[in-house]
């Protein structure tokens, strides 16, 4: 059996994956053979016996960059020259990191393909890499937000695990991804569990009225509040019916008391 997807990773440290990629929903999903990962140390295509994989910056400055020879030899020997798949770049530069780039990297996954949808990530270190690393390997830049940590390789894990929750079959259930916070463009709505009542704080009552139809509309109601009250912004581009604008349209005005959780809107 193919896999869906496969993730060849370059990075200096291949060891800070396998502990993540060994738990929960990638480790059941890379049992099952729908995705692979492939670790190559970019060390392993140095050509001195130091190993060198960075050098200090033309022009002054402080920090290290990383050589544009080790990672051009390991992706190409690994991917073929020019590469077969989209090459991935890990930077604060790249575009932002969102569901729906997800979607679009996942875009090519099919159950019934011959080959694996394949894709290359580059984890940068240090000040990043030699800039001929951007103009003429990577293919796609990523970033997953406006701040700065320490090496790719986490930004690398992000991606993994975002592609990995779309891949058919990977998770326990089936319509799950479509459930979760920005896979609409809304925020997901409220989770109860048991007790029904913890500490005097009730479960809302339609959760218990056994009414699915009653159900699915409260949580569509609750998306859109919690949306409304956390992230407006992602309201402008999401599908909605004119019934959920109406909707909105009703919720109070600023300085108003706001629906909670508990509550529902009167029919």
């Amino acid at each position: 059996m193919l896999p869906a997807i496969r993730f060849e990773i370059f990075t200096l440290f291949p060891e800070v994956f396998e502990p993540y990629l060994q738990t929960s929903i990638i480790q059941r999903a890379r049992q099952r053979s729908l995705v692979e990962v492939g670790l190559h140390n970019i060390r392993d295509w140095t050509s001195d016996r130091h190993h060198i994989t960075d050098d200090e910056p033309f022009g002054g400055g402080g920090g290290m960059v990383m050589k544009p020879e080790p990672i051009f030899a390991a992706v190409e020997r690994v991917l073929g020259s020019p590469p077969s798949c989209p090459v991935i770049l890990l930077t604060p530069q790249g575009r932002p990191f969102t569901q729906a780039v997800a979607k679009e990297l996942a875009g090519g996954i099919s159950p019934d393909s011959d080959l694996p949808l394949r894709l290359a990530l580059i984890c940068g270190r240090y000040e990043g890499v030699d800039e001929r690393v951007r103009q003429h390997l990577a293919t796609v830049e990523i970033s997953i937000g406006d701040y700065v940590i320490t090496g790719g390789e986490l930004a690398a894990l992000v991606v993994i695990d975002a592609l990995t929750r779309l891949v058919p079959g990977a998770l326990g259930d089936p319509d799950g991804a479509a459930d979760d916070s920005h896979a609409s463009g809304l925020l997901e709505y409220p989770h109860y569990t048991r007790p029904a009542e913890f500490r005097g704080w009730r479960v809302p009552d339609v959760l218990v009225s056994g009414d699915h139809a009653r159900i699915a509309r409260w949580r569509r109601e609750q998306s859109l509040l919690r949306t409304w009250q956390r992230r407006p912004d992602l309201l402008a581009n999401a599908p909605l019916t004119d019934s959920e604008r109406q909707f909105l349209a009703r919720l109070p005005a600023e300085g108003e008391p706001a629906l909670d959780a508990g509550q529902e809107e009167e029919e």
